[in-house]
């Protein structure tokens, strides 16, 4: 990871990408529900907002001037 493609938006996207993970292991542990399909659509949006998030911030091609 070059840390001169960071910025504000990548940050998010990894912050976003967490959210979704730790929701979902907050979830399991503090109810004991770990097959919930509410869970589960709002941990995919979170994850798969922060992977192309990532993505789309991260690797974006510098344009030609």
């Amino acid at each position: 990871m070059d840390p001169k493609y960071l910025n504000i938006r990548t940050i998010a996207s990894i912050l976003l990408l967490l959210a979704g993970i730790l929701l979902y292991i907050y979830w399991g542990i503090r109810y004991g529900v770990w097959y919930d399909i509410g869970i589960y659509s709002i941990t995919i949006i979170l994850v798969l907002g922060g992977i192309f998030g990532f993505l789309l911030t991260y690797f974006r091609e510098e344009k030609a001037e």
